[in-house]
Protein backbone atom coordinates (compact mmCIF):
# COMPACT_ATOMS: atom_id res chain seq x y z
CA UNK A 1 0.00 0.00 0.00
CA UNK A 2 0.87 3.56 -0.93
CA UNK A 3 1.16 6.30 1.98
CA UNK A 4 1.78 9.94 2.81
CA UNK A 5 4.39 10.39 5.83
CA UNK A 6 1.38 11.47 7.56
CA UNK A 7 -0.59 8.56 7.06
CA UNK A 8 2.58 6.39 7.81
CA UNK A 9 2.92 7.84 11.21
CA UNK A 10 -0.70 6.93 12.19
CA UNK A 11 -0.34 3.06 10.38
CA UNK A 12 2.64 2.39 12.00
CA UNK A 13 1.33 3.70 15.33
CA UNK A 14 -1.49 1.09 14.47
CA UNK A 15 1.10 -1.49 13.95
CA UNK A 16 2.87 -1.16 17.14
CA UNK A 17 -0.40 -1.15 18.89
CA UNK A 18 -0.86 1.88 20.17
CA UNK A 19 -4.03 2.56 21.85
CA UNK A 20 -3.71 5.94 23.11
CA UNK A 21 -1.70 9.57 21.67
CA UNK A 22 -1.71 12.11 24.08
CA UNK A 23 -1.34 15.14 22.24
CA UNK A 24 -1.74 19.03 21.47
CA UNK A 25 -2.03 20.47 17.44
CA UNK A 26 -0.26 22.81 15.76
CA UNK A 27 0.78 24.13 12.31
CA UNK A 28 3.91 21.61 11.67
CA UNK A 29 1.49 18.71 12.73
CA UNK A 30 -1.56 19.48 10.90
CA UNK A 31 -1.49 16.56 7.95
CA UNK A 32 -0.61 13.96 10.94
CA UNK A 33 -4.22 15.53 12.95
CA UNK A 34 -5.83 15.19 9.85
CA UNK A 35 -4.59 11.34 9.08
CA UNK A 36 -5.43 10.66 12.91
CA UNK A 37 -8.98 12.21 12.03
CA UNK A 38 -9.93 8.97 9.44
CA UNK A 39 -8.94 6.32 11.06
CA UNK A 40 -10.31 4.96 14.20
CA UNK A 41 -7.59 2.39 15.93
CA UNK A 42 -5.91 5.07 18.04
CA UNK A 43 -7.55 7.40 19.93
CA UNK A 44 -6.72 10.99 20.79
CA UNK A 45 -6.50 12.38 24.05
CA UNK A 46 -6.70 16.21 23.37
CA UNK A 47 -4.57 18.02 26.65
CA UNK A 48 -4.80 21.39 27.32
CA UNK A 49 -0.71 21.93 27.81
CA UNK A 50 1.94 20.11 25.97
CA UNK A 51 3.58 19.12 29.25
CA UNK A 52 0.31 16.99 30.20
CA UNK A 53 1.07 15.39 27.01
CA UNK A 54 3.93 13.91 27.62
CA UNK A 55 2.98 13.06 31.73
CA UNK A 56 -0.06 11.28 30.81
CA UNK A 57 1.99 9.46 28.17
CA UNK A 58 3.93 9.21 31.26
CA UNK A 59 1.46 7.92 33.53
CA UNK A 60 -0.53 5.20 30.93
CA UNK A 61 3.38 3.48 30.29
CA UNK A 62 4.18 3.16 34.35
CA UNK A 63 1.04 1.77 34.73
CA UNK A 64 0.69 -0.44 32.09
CA UNK A 65 4.14 -1.64 31.03
CA UNK A 66 4.28 -0.41 27.41
CA UNK A 67 5.77 2.35 25.37
CA UNK A 68 3.54 5.27 25.52
CA UNK A 69 3.23 7.86 22.69
CA UNK A 70 3.11 11.85 22.90
CA UNK A 71 2.59 13.97 19.95
CA UNK A 72 3.60 17.90 19.87
CA UNK A 73 4.04 20.28 17.24
CA UNK A 74 7.04 22.28 16.25
CA UNK A 75 9.03 25.11 18.46
CA UNK A 76 6.95 26.08 21.88
CA UNK A 77 5.17 22.49 21.63
CA UNK A 78 7.88 20.81 21.76
CA UNK A 79 10.24 22.98 24.32
CA UNK A 80 6.66 22.87 26.51
CA UNK A 81 7.02 19.07 26.56
CA UNK A 82 10.77 18.66 27.23
CA UNK A 83 9.32 18.77 31.58
CA UNK A 84 7.93 15.30 30.84
CA UNK A 85 10.41 13.83 28.19
CA UNK A 86 12.89 14.71 31.06
CA UNK A 87 10.92 13.17 33.74
CA UNK A 88 10.60 10.19 32.08
CA UNK A 89 14.05 9.98 31.16
CA UNK A 90 15.55 10.17 34.90
CA UNK A 91 12.74 7.46 35.78
CA UNK A 92 13.60 5.00 32.79
CA UNK A 93 10.02 5.45 31.29
CA UNK A 94 9.56 3.87 27.43
CA UNK A 95 7.88 6.79 25.50
CA UNK A 96 8.28 8.04 21.69
CA UNK A 97 7.34 11.38 21.47
CA UNK A 98 6.56 12.58 18.08
CA UNK A 99 7.13 16.62 17.74
CA UNK A 100 6.38 18.67 14.46
CA UNK A 101 9.20 20.56 12.80
CA UNK A 102 9.28 23.02 10.18
CA UNK A 103 9.55 22.33 6.30
CA UNK A 104 13.08 20.57 6.04
CA UNK A 105 13.96 23.55 3.37
CA UNK A 106 13.42 26.62 5.82
CA UNK A 107 15.29 24.23 8.76
CA UNK A 108 17.95 26.70 10.10
CA UNK A 109 16.55 29.88 9.05
CA UNK A 110 14.82 31.25 11.95
CA UNK A 111 11.07 30.05 10.44
CA UNK A 112 8.34 30.70 12.43
CA UNK A 113 7.98 28.08 15.56
CA UNK A 114 11.47 26.59 14.50
CA UNK A 115 13.95 25.74 17.48
CA UNK A 116 16.71 22.56 17.38
CA UNK A 117 14.41 20.18 18.68
CA UNK A 118 17.20 17.50 18.80
CA UNK A 119 19.72 19.40 20.08
CA UNK A 120 17.30 20.80 22.77
CA UNK A 121 16.49 17.12 23.97
CA UNK A 122 19.76 15.51 23.49
CA UNK A 123 20.16 15.28 26.90
CA UNK A 124 16.98 13.91 28.29
CA UNK A 125 16.48 11.35 25.76
CA UNK A 126 17.82 7.69 25.30
CA UNK A 127 18.20 8.52 21.66
CA UNK A 128 16.44 11.07 19.47
CA UNK A 129 15.98 11.47 15.88
CA UNK A 130 15.71 14.42 12.98
CA UNK A 131 13.27 12.64 9.75
CA UNK A 132 14.22 14.47 6.53
CA UNK A 133 13.20 12.04 3.87
CA UNK A 134 9.47 10.25 3.73
CA UNK A 135 11.55 6.76 3.00
CA UNK A 136 13.06 6.75 6.45
CA UNK A 137 10.23 7.39 8.43
CA UNK A 138 8.70 4.30 8.95
CA UNK A 139 11.92 2.45 9.68
CA UNK A 140 12.79 5.39 12.25
CA UNK A 141 9.62 5.11 14.64
CA UNK A 142 10.50 1.44 14.38
CA UNK A 143 14.19 2.18 15.98
CA UNK A 144 12.33 4.56 18.12
CA UNK A 145 9.61 2.07 19.64
CA UNK A 146 12.55 -0.36 19.71
CA UNK A 147 15.24 1.74 21.47
CA UNK A 148 12.68 2.95 23.78
CA UNK A 149 11.29 -0.40 25.41
CA UNK A 150 15.05 -2.49 25.17
CA UNK A 151 17.35 -2.40 27.50
CA UNK A 152 17.30 0.08 30.47
CA UNK A 153 13.79 2.25 28.96
CA UNK A 154 13.42 5.67 28.13
CA UNK A 155 12.08 8.50 26.05
CA UNK A 156 12.94 8.21 22.24
CA UNK A 157 11.51 11.24 20.20
CA UNK A 158 11.34 11.70 16.80
CA UNK A 159 11.36 15.16 14.87
CA UNK A 160 9.41 15.16 11.69
CA UNK A 161 9.11 17.89 9.68
CA UNK A 162 5.90 19.02 8.12
CA UNK A 163 7.12 18.53 4.21
CA UNK A 164 7.84 14.75 5.20
CA UNK A 165 3.88 14.59 6.49
CA UNK A 166 2.79 15.78 2.99
CA UNK A 167 -0.30 14.17 2.39
CA UNK A 168 0.71 14.59 -1.32
CA UNK A 169 3.52 12.79 -1.50
CA UNK A 170 2.56 8.34 -1.33
CA UNK A 171 5.21 6.07 -1.23
CA UNK A 172 4.98 2.42 -0.57
CA UNK A 173 4.62 1.47 3.34
CA UNK A 174 6.60 -1.44 4.34
CA UNK A 175 7.24 -1.54 8.51
CA UNK A 176 9.99 -4.08 9.61
CA UNK A 177 9.04 -6.74 12.41
CA UNK A 178 12.73 -7.31 13.60
CA UNK A 179 15.22 -4.58 14.24
CA UNK A 180 19.15 -4.43 14.30
CA UNK A 181 21.12 -1.87 15.34
CA UNK A 182 24.74 -2.33 15.19
CA UNK A 183 25.47 0.36 17.74
CA UNK A 184 22.59 -0.61 20.34
CA UNK A 185 23.14 -4.20 21.86
CA UNK A 186 21.27 -4.77 24.73
CA UNK A 187 22.72 -7.19 27.13
CA UNK A 188 19.74 -10.10 27.63
CA UNK A 189 21.41 -12.19 30.31
CA UNK A 190 23.40 -12.39 33.37
CA UNK A 191 26.62 -13.98 33.74
CA UNK A 192 26.27 -17.32 35.42
CA UNK A 193 29.71 -16.85 37.06
CA UNK A 194 28.94 -13.69 38.45
CA UNK A 195 24.89 -14.92 39.67
CA UNK A 196 26.59 -17.76 41.74
CA UNK A 197 29.68 -15.57 43.30
CA UNK A 198 26.72 -12.94 44.26
CA UNK A 199 24.89 -16.16 45.57
CA UNK A 200 27.68 -17.44 47.66
CA UNK A 201 28.29 -13.71 49.28
CA UNK A 202 24.84 -13.30 50.01
CA UNK A 203 24.57 -16.49 52.21
CA UNK A 204 27.81 -16.09 53.94
CA UNK A 205 26.11 -12.60 55.34
CA UNK A 206 25.30 -11.96 58.57
CA UNK A 207 23.96 -8.42 58.21
CA UNK A 208 22.76 -8.66 54.61
CA UNK A 209 19.77 -6.10 52.99
CA UNK A 210 18.39 -5.94 49.88
CA UNK A 211 17.71 -2.83 48.40
CA UNK A 212 15.33 -2.56 45.27
CA UNK A 213 14.79 0.23 43.01
CA UNK A 214 12.60 0.73 39.58
CA UNK A 215 14.31 -1.47 37.80
CA UNK A 216 12.34 -4.36 39.51
CA UNK A 217 9.30 -2.73 38.39
CA UNK A 218 10.44 -1.74 34.92
CA UNK A 219 11.73 -5.37 34.55
CA UNK A 220 8.78 -7.02 35.74
CA UNK A 221 10.59 -8.77 38.41
CA UNK A 222 8.46 -8.18 41.34
CA UNK A 223 7.85 -11.96 41.61
CA UNK A 224 11.68 -12.87 41.75
CA UNK A 225 12.28 -10.29 44.01
CA UNK A 226 9.35 -12.18 46.21
CA UNK A 227 10.67 -15.40 45.41
CA UNK A 228 14.51 -14.07 46.54
CA UNK A 229 13.23 -13.06 49.62
CA UNK A 230 10.59 -15.89 50.87
CA UNK A 231 13.56 -18.39 50.56
CA UNK A 232 16.66 -16.11 52.83
CA UNK A 233 13.88 -13.80 55.05
CA UNK A 234 16.49 -11.27 54.74
CA UNK A 235 15.18 -7.84 55.12
CA UNK A 236 14.38 -5.43 52.46
CA UNK A 237 14.35 -2.06 51.48
CA UNK A 238 13.20 0.11 48.84
CA UNK A 239 13.77 3.64 47.02
CA UNK A 240 10.75 5.73 46.02
CA UNK A 241 10.53 4.21 42.47
CA UNK A 242 10.70 0.82 43.92
CA UNK A 243 7.65 0.62 46.36
CA UNK A 244 5.04 -1.72 45.60
CA UNK A 245 7.84 -4.22 44.14
CA UNK A 246 7.98 -6.12 47.35
CA UNK A 247 4.88 -5.84 49.20
CA UNK A 248 5.15 -2.67 51.86
CA UNK A 249 2.49 -5.11 54.02
CA UNK A 250 5.06 -7.21 54.76
CA UNK A 251 7.12 -7.65 58.03
CA UNK A 252 10.30 -8.26 55.96
CA UNK A 253 9.94 -4.92 54.46
CA UNK A 254 11.53 -1.99 56.32
CA UNK A 255 10.28 0.84 54.55
CA UNK A 256 11.70 3.05 52.26
CA UNK A 257 15.53 4.15 52.61
CA UNK A 258 17.05 7.58 52.20
CA UNK A 259 16.69 11.15 52.89
CA UNK A 260 12.99 10.48 54.27
CA UNK A 261 13.65 6.68 54.79
CA UNK A 262 12.84 4.78 58.32
CA UNK A 263 15.19 4.59 60.85
CA UNK A 264 15.31 1.08 60.47
CA UNK A 265 16.21 1.06 56.75
CA UNK A 266 19.00 3.68 57.04
CA UNK A 267 20.31 2.15 60.09
CA UNK A 268 20.27 -1.55 58.40
CA UNK A 269 22.07 -0.02 55.58
CA UNK A 270 24.58 1.88 57.55
CA UNK A 271 25.47 -1.29 59.63
CA UNK A 272 25.30 -3.94 56.77
CA UNK A 273 27.75 -6.26 55.94
CA UNK A 274 26.56 -7.65 52.25
CA UNK A 275 24.22 -4.96 50.43
CA UNK A 276 22.63 -6.80 47.47
CA UNK A 277 20.96 -3.51 45.23
CA UNK A 278 18.41 -4.92 42.61
CA UNK A 279 17.69 -2.55 39.73
CA UNK A 280 18.62 0.57 42.06
CA UNK A 281 20.81 3.42 40.63
CA UNK A 282 22.40 4.67 44.23
CA UNK A 283 20.83 8.15 43.44
CA UNK A 284 22.21 11.24 45.83
CA UNK A 285 18.86 10.71 47.68
CA UNK A 286 18.85 7.66 49.02
CA UNK A 287 23.01 7.61 49.60
CA UNK A 288 23.24 10.51 51.77
CA UNK A 289 27.37 11.49 51.94
CA UNK A 290 28.45 8.67 49.69
CA UNK A 291 31.93 8.30 51.82
CA UNK A 292 29.88 7.34 55.03
CA UNK A 293 27.58 4.72 53.06
CA UNK A 294 27.44 1.57 53.77
CA UNK A 295 31.28 1.44 55.01
CA UNK A 296 31.30 -2.38 56.06
CA UNK A 297 29.43 -3.32 53.23
CA UNK A 298 30.19 -5.91 50.31
CA UNK A 299 28.56 -4.46 47.76
CA UNK A 300 26.16 -6.74 44.95
CA UNK A 301 24.79 -4.50 42.22
CA UNK A 302 22.34 -6.19 39.39
CA UNK A 303 21.51 -3.71 36.58
CA UNK A 304 20.66 -3.85 32.93
CA UNK A 305 22.53 -0.73 32.34
CA UNK A 306 25.92 -0.83 32.93
CA UNK A 307 26.59 2.46 32.98
CA UNK A 308 24.55 2.34 36.14
CA UNK A 309 27.27 -0.10 37.72
CA UNK A 310 30.25 1.96 39.56
CA UNK A 311 28.82 5.35 38.53
CA UNK A 312 28.28 6.46 42.02
CA UNK A 313 29.58 3.89 45.06
CA UNK A 314 32.01 1.67 43.96
CA UNK A 315 30.78 -2.10 43.63
CA UNK A 316 31.87 -5.15 44.29
CA UNK A 317 30.22 -8.17 42.28
CA UNK A 318 28.77 -5.90 38.79
CA UNK A 319 26.25 -8.12 37.60
CA UNK A 320 24.64 -6.79 33.94
CA UNK A 321 21.24 -8.32 33.13
CA UNK A 322 17.67 -7.95 32.79
CA UNK A 323 16.95 -8.12 36.33
CA UNK A 324 13.81 -10.47 35.71
CA UNK A 325 16.06 -13.14 33.90
CA UNK A 326 18.82 -12.90 36.73
CA UNK A 327 16.55 -13.28 39.63
CA UNK A 328 15.06 -16.30 38.10
CA UNK A 329 18.48 -17.66 38.12
CA UNK A 330 19.24 -16.89 41.66
CA UNK A 331 16.61 -18.01 42.69
CA UNK A 332 17.26 -21.74 40.90
CA UNK A 333 20.65 -21.77 42.33
CA UNK A 334 19.59 -21.20 45.70
CA UNK A 335 17.19 -23.63 45.79
CA UNK A 336 19.94 -26.09 44.61
CA UNK A 337 22.31 -24.54 46.97
CA UNK A 338 23.92 -27.07 49.73
CA UNK A 339 24.05 -24.16 52.13
CA UNK A 340 21.72 -21.78 53.40
CA UNK A 341 21.60 -18.55 55.27
CA UNK A 342 23.06 -18.43 58.48
CA UNK A 343 20.00 -18.30 60.82
CA UNK A 344 21.84 -18.13 64.07
CA UNK A 345 23.43 -14.27 62.48
CA UNK A 346 20.10 -13.40 60.89
CA UNK A 347 18.64 -14.09 64.32
CA UNK A 348 20.41 -11.47 65.90
CA UNK A 349 20.25 -9.14 62.97
CA UNK A 350 16.63 -9.19 62.82
CA UNK A 351 16.51 -8.56 66.81
CA UNK A 352 19.00 -5.51 65.87
CA UNK A 353 16.35 -4.30 63.09
CA UNK A 354 13.44 -4.49 65.02
CA UNK A 355 14.93 -2.85 67.96
CA UNK A 356 15.28 -0.05 65.28
CA UNK A 357 11.29 -0.46 64.62
CA UNK A 358 10.57 -0.08 68.31
CA UNK A 359 11.35 3.50 68.05
CA UNK A 360 8.02 3.96 65.75
CA UNK A 361 10.09 6.76 63.35
CA UNK A 362 6.54 7.90 61.75
CA UNK A 363 5.00 8.33 64.90
CA UNK A 364 2.78 11.53 64.71
CA UNK A 365 0.39 14.15 67.30
CA UNK A 366 -3.02 12.30 66.45
CA UNK A 367 -4.83 14.17 69.29
CA UNK A 368 -4.43 17.57 66.66
CA UNK A 369 -7.69 19.44 66.59
CA UNK A 370 -5.71 20.13 63.02
CA UNK A 371 -5.81 17.91 60.28
CA UNK A 372 -2.32 15.69 59.92
CA UNK A 373 -1.51 15.05 56.24
CA UNK A 374 -0.19 11.84 57.85
CA UNK A 375 -3.75 11.14 58.88
CA UNK A 376 -4.99 11.88 55.49
CA UNK A 377 -3.24 9.62 53.66
CA UNK A 378 -3.82 7.07 56.28
CA UNK A 379 -7.58 7.40 56.54
CA UNK A 380 -7.43 7.43 52.65
CA UNK A 381 -5.81 4.04 52.76
CA UNK A 382 -8.23 3.00 55.07
CA UNK A 383 -11.09 4.00 52.53
CA UNK A 384 -9.85 2.31 49.87
CA UNK A 385 -8.39 -0.52 51.31
CA UNK A 386 -4.82 0.07 49.31
CA UNK A 387 -6.57 -0.98 46.53
CA UNK A 388 -5.09 2.61 44.63
CA UNK A 389 -3.68 3.44 41.61
CA UNK A 390 -2.16 6.32 43.66
CA UNK A 391 0.07 9.19 41.56
CA UNK A 392 1.72 11.93 43.06
CA UNK A 393 4.02 15.33 42.03
CA UNK A 394 6.98 16.18 44.48
CA UNK A 395 7.14 17.25 47.88
CA UNK A 396 6.24 16.69 51.46
CA UNK A 397 2.54 15.03 49.73
CA UNK A 398 4.90 13.28 47.59
CA UNK A 399 6.69 11.65 51.01
CA UNK A 400 3.37 11.29 53.10
CA UNK A 401 2.02 9.30 50.52
CA UNK A 402 4.69 7.25 50.33
CA UNK A 403 5.53 6.71 54.02
CA UNK A 404 1.60 6.25 54.83
CA UNK A 405 0.28 4.28 51.97
CA UNK A 406 1.64 1.15 51.69
CA UNK A 407 1.57 -0.78 48.13
CA UNK A 408 1.47 -4.13 47.84
CA UNK A 409 2.03 -4.76 44.03
CA UNK A 410 3.81 -2.93 41.34
CA UNK A 411 2.73 0.10 38.95
CA UNK A 412 0.21 0.96 41.67
CA UNK A 413 2.44 4.41 42.64
CA UNK A 414 3.19 6.41 39.79
CA UNK A 415 5.17 9.42 40.63
CA UNK A 416 8.37 11.65 39.48
CA UNK A 417 10.85 10.42 41.25
CA UNK A 418 14.39 11.39 39.94
CA UNK A 419 13.44 14.93 38.37
CA UNK A 420 10.60 15.94 41.11
CA UNK A 421 7.96 17.44 39.01
CA UNK A 422 5.53 19.39 40.41
CA UNK A 423 2.34 19.46 38.18
CA UNK A 424 2.81 15.64 37.12
CA UNK A 425 0.19 13.81 39.21
CA UNK A 426 -3.07 15.32 37.87
CA UNK A 427 -1.99 14.47 34.20
CA UNK A 428 -0.23 11.26 35.15
CA UNK A 429 -3.64 9.90 36.50
CA UNK A 430 -5.31 10.77 33.32
CA UNK A 431 -2.74 8.40 31.65
CA UNK A 432 -3.69 5.77 34.09
CA UNK A 433 -7.48 5.94 34.02
CA UNK A 434 -7.31 5.79 30.35
CA UNK A 435 -5.29 2.43 30.81
CA UNK A 436 -7.40 1.00 33.64
CA UNK A 437 -11.34 2.76 32.82
CA UNK A 438 -12.30 0.21 35.65
CA UNK A 439 -9.76 0.97 38.11
CA UNK A 440 -9.63 3.46 41.29
CA UNK A 441 -7.34 6.37 40.14
CA UNK A 442 -6.50 9.07 42.64
CA UNK A 443 -3.97 11.52 42.81
CA UNK A 444 -2.13 13.06 46.06
CA UNK A 445 -1.09 16.87 45.40
CA UNK A 446 -0.20 19.85 47.18
CA UNK A 447 -1.88 23.31 46.11
CA UNK A 448 1.80 24.49 44.47
CA UNK A 449 1.88 21.12 42.65
CA UNK A 450 -1.60 21.08 41.51
CA UNK A 451 -1.48 24.34 39.96
CA UNK A 452 0.95 23.78 37.85
CA UNK A 453 -0.94 21.67 35.63
CA UNK A 454 -4.72 22.49 36.74
CA UNK A 455 -5.65 23.00 33.31
CA UNK A 456 -6.06 19.28 32.93
CA UNK A 457 -9.39 19.23 34.56
CA UNK A 458 -10.75 20.18 31.75
CA UNK A 459 -8.86 17.55 29.62
CA UNK A 460 -10.49 15.17 32.70
CA UNK A 461 -14.18 16.72 31.55
CA UNK A 462 -13.41 15.92 28.11
CA UNK A 463 -13.12 12.39 28.60
CA UNK A 464 -15.24 11.71 31.39
CA UNK A 465 -12.23 10.47 33.62
CA UNK A 466 -13.38 9.91 37.17
CA UNK A 467 -10.29 10.51 38.99
CA UNK A 468 -10.19 11.69 42.62
CA UNK A 469 -7.69 14.60 43.77
CA UNK A 470 -6.34 14.45 47.47
CA UNK A 471 -5.58 18.15 47.45
CA UNK A 472 -2.99 18.14 51.36
CA UNK A 473 -3.78 21.98 51.58
CA UNK A 474 -1.58 23.67 53.86
CA UNK A 475 -1.09 27.21 52.26
CA UNK A 476 2.57 26.70 51.20
CA UNK A 477 5.05 25.16 49.09
CA UNK A 478 5.52 22.60 51.80
CA UNK A 479 9.15 20.84 51.08
CA UNK A 480 10.51 24.56 50.52
CA UNK A 481 8.91 25.67 53.60
CA UNK A 482 10.35 22.96 55.45
CA UNK A 483 13.91 23.35 53.97
CA UNK A 484 14.11 27.31 54.85
CA UNK A 485 12.55 25.75 58.76
CA UNK A 486 15.33 23.87 58.85
CA UNK A 487 18.47 25.66 57.25
CA UNK A 488 17.83 29.26 56.39
CA UNK A 489 16.29 30.16 60.24
CA UNK A 490 12.67 29.99 59.52
CA UNK A 491 12.98 32.86 56.55
CA UNK A 492 9.97 31.89 54.28
CA UNK A 493 11.29 33.48 51.55
CA UNK A 494 8.47 32.99 48.69
CA UNK A 495 7.56 29.46 49.98
CA UNK A 496 4.04 30.73 50.80
CA UNK A 497 0.97 30.96 48.38
CA UNK A 498 -1.09 34.49 49.02
CA UNK A 499 -3.81 33.46 46.54
CA UNK A 500 -4.92 30.75 46.60
CA UNK A 501 -8.09 29.72 44.25
CA UNK A 502 -11.08 28.23 46.19
CA UNK A 503 -10.59 25.06 44.61
CA UNK A 504 -13.82 23.90 45.60
CA UNK A 505 -15.72 26.70 43.22
CA UNK A 506 -12.47 25.98 40.51
CA UNK A 507 -13.40 22.28 40.53
CA UNK A 508 -17.39 22.84 40.08
CA UNK A 509 -16.35 25.53 37.27
CA UNK A 510 -15.04 22.67 35.19
CA UNK A 511 -18.01 20.39 36.07
CA UNK A 512 -16.69 18.77 38.71
CA UNK A 513 -17.84 17.81 42.08
CA UNK A 514 -15.52 19.94 45.04
CA UNK A 515 -15.53 18.84 48.81
CA UNK A 516 -13.69 20.65 51.42
CA UNK A 517 -12.75 19.55 54.44
CA UNK A 518 -11.40 21.09 57.64
CA UNK A 519 -11.63 19.08 60.34
CA UNK A 520 -10.26 15.97 61.13
CA UNK A 521 -13.52 14.26 62.32
CA UNK A 522 -15.17 14.97 58.93
CA UNK A 523 -12.23 13.65 56.68
CA UNK A 524 -12.95 9.79 56.50
CA UNK A 525 -16.77 10.53 55.71
CA UNK A 526 -15.87 12.85 52.87
CA UNK A 527 -13.57 10.34 51.55
CA UNK A 528 -16.29 7.89 51.46
CA UNK A 529 -18.60 9.99 49.61
CA UNK A 530 -15.57 11.08 47.42
CA UNK A 531 -15.24 7.62 46.14
CA UNK A 532 -18.77 6.06 46.11
CA UNK A 533 -19.25 8.77 43.40
CA UNK A 534 -17.81 6.14 40.42
CA UNK A 535 -18.64 8.14 37.26
CA UNK A 536 -17.41 11.55 38.91
CA UNK A 537 -13.84 13.48 38.83
CA UNK A 538 -13.72 14.71 42.99
CA UNK A 539 -11.41 17.62 44.05
CA UNK A 540 -11.09 16.90 48.17
CA UNK A 541 -9.47 20.26 49.61
CA UNK A 542 -8.20 19.15 52.22
CA UNK A 543 -6.95 21.73 55.09
CA UNK A 544 -4.03 20.34 57.06
CA UNK A 545 -1.44 21.51 59.51
CA UNK A 546 0.80 23.93 57.57
CA UNK A 547 3.58 23.83 60.31
CA UNK A 548 4.04 19.65 59.56
CA UNK A 549 7.23 18.21 58.88
CA UNK A 550 8.26 15.07 56.98
CA UNK A 551 10.08 13.37 58.87
CA UNK A 552 13.07 11.10 59.49
CA UNK A 553 14.88 13.53 57.56
CA UNK A 554 18.56 13.26 56.09
CA UNK A 555 20.00 16.62 55.10
CA UNK A 556 21.90 16.87 52.18
CA UNK A 557 25.92 15.81 52.37
CA UNK A 558 25.14 13.57 55.81
CA UNK A 559 25.26 9.86 56.47
CA UNK A 560 22.46 7.46 56.91
CA UNK A 561 23.07 7.14 60.78
CA UNK A 562 22.65 10.99 60.93
CA UNK A 563 18.88 11.52 60.55
CA UNK A 564 16.58 13.89 62.21
CA UNK A 565 13.61 12.58 63.64
CA UNK A 566 10.51 14.36 64.46
CA UNK A 567 11.14 16.56 67.77
CA UNK A 568 9.41 13.91 70.21
CA UNK A 569 11.61 11.44 69.00
CA UNK A 570 14.59 13.25 68.29
CA UNK A 571 18.13 11.07 69.64
CA UNK A 572 20.62 13.57 69.01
Amino acid sequence: MELSGAEIIVQALIDEGVEYVFGYPGGAVLHTYDALFKQDKVKHILVRHEQAATHGADGYARATGRCSVALVTAGPGATNAVTGIATAFMDSIPMVILSGQVPTPVIGSDAFQEVDTVGITRPCVKHNYLVKDVHDLALTIRKAFYIATSGRPGPVLVDIPKDVTDPNIKIPYHYPKDIKLRSYNPTTKGHPGQIKKAVDVLLAAKRPVIYTGGGVILGEASQGLRDLVELTSYPITSTLMGLGAFPMTDPRFMGMLGMHGTYEANMAMHETDVLFAIGARFDDRVTGKIEQFCPHATIIHLDVDPSSISKNVRVDIPIVGPVKSVLTDMVRILKDHKKGPDSVALAEWWRQIDEWRGLNCLAYDRHSPLIKPQFAVETLYKVTQGGLYLTSDVGQHQMFAAQFYPFDQPRRWINSGGLGTMGFGLPAAMGVQLAYPDATVACVSGEASILMCIQEMATCKQYDLPIKVILLNNGYMGMVRQWQEFFYESRYSHSYVDALPDFVKLAESFGHVGMRVERPGDLEGAMREAFALKDRFVFLDIVVDPAENVYPMIEAGKGHHEMHLSPERELA
